[in-house]
């Protein structure tokens, strides 16, 4: 006879409990931050829709890169920062099956995004001549629409697969919000096939992605240390600088938090990598791209300035 066992309807996320002595420090320290990278990214979608200076293939997918971040980041850290002040909160499955979906979907469209930039880049810089031929609107809206069917169609898939399973046994997530190796901790079935099929369809959205990456920065280099001038090798490499930062930002604390394993000791610092991966990272592309780009910091000079003009 078979043992009875209770279906889990919620799961209670524990969030960063080693801090809950100065959770209302924490609270202000991620609010503030959350609130400084919707701002930045707002404001890039409204200068890149509004500007006719800003219409290049860059600033098009910077657009849906902010987008997927405003996407990405209000998915966990408003519920975030109420568990911080609750010291833990419930959540049902199928609240917990959302975030999921919408956290890995966005993160997905952002290494697909970062993946066409560095595409981009490079067609800027080794084949320059043929730069509007072959990056025109047309290819620039066809690779951001199925970069976003894409990556939502391939995370249904293992939705779609979470929801077979059972969940029996604890309830509680050691987490700040639904990741999957949380979830599968508390299932009492075989995981084995999701975390297969997982890996599978993480090989489009990251891995050949990141791989691709790497193979056009080496042709950019290689292109550039072949530019005679310091003033051209400078240029050439100033207009993917901030490209390239974003690509470390994103990649290595993904990166490491795959590597480093999951259980024992290192459970609090997978998830302070994890709030590097979903407060910090996303904090760091507004800024560099409105910081450090002259032509962002100019149309906002004259944006502000016409604003002030109209109400003075």
């Amino acid at each position: 006879m078979g043992s009875n066992k209770t279906a889990i309807m919620d799961f209670f996320l524990l969030g960063l409990q080693q801090y809950n002595n100065q959770k209302f420090l924490v609270f202000f320290v991620l609010l503030i931050m959350h609130i400084t990278t919707l701002t930045g990214d707002l404001m890039i979608i409204l200068l890149v829709s509004t500007s006719q200076r800003l219409q290049s293939p860059m600033y098009y997918f910077l657009k849906h890169l902010s987008i997927s971040e405003i996407m990405f980041t209000t998915n966990i850290v408003p519920n975030m920062l109420y568990i911080i002040l609750k010291e833990g909160n419930s959540m049902t499955i199928v609240c917990c099956f959302i975030q999921f979906y919408i956290f890995i979907a966005s993160g997905s469209i952002e290494s697909l995004l970062l993946t066409i930039m560095s595409y981009d880049r490079y067609l800027a810089i080794c084949n320059p001549l043929r730069y509007s031929y072959l990056m025109n609107l047309q290819i620039c809206q066809t690779l951001v629409s199925c970069s976003w069917l894409l990556c939502f169609l391939l995370v249904l898939i293992t939705v779609i697969l979470l929801c077979q399973l059972q969940f029996c046994a604890s309830n509680i997530i050691d987490h700040y919000f639904c990741d999957l190796e949380p979830i599968l901790e508390l299932s009492c079935s075989d995981t084995s096939f999701v975390r297969t099929a997982v890996l599978v369809l993480s090989i489009p959205t990251v891995i050949t992605a990141f791989t691709f990456i790497i193979i056009t920065y080496i042709c950019i280099f290689y292109t550039v240390l072949r530019i005679s001038s310091s003033a051209g090798r400078h240029k050439a490499f100033s207009t993917c600088s901030a490209h390239l930062t974003s690509v470390c930002s994103y990649y290595g604390p993904l990166i490491i938090i795959y590597v480093v394993p999951y259980r024992g000791s290192s459970l609090n610092a997978n998830k302070l990598l994890s709030l590097l991966y979903t407060v910090v990272t996303p904090l760091i592309n507004p800024i560099i791209y409105s910081l450090r780009n002259q032509e962002i910091r100019e149309v906002l000079a004259t944006f502000w300035s016409t604003k002030w003009s109209k109400t003075h």
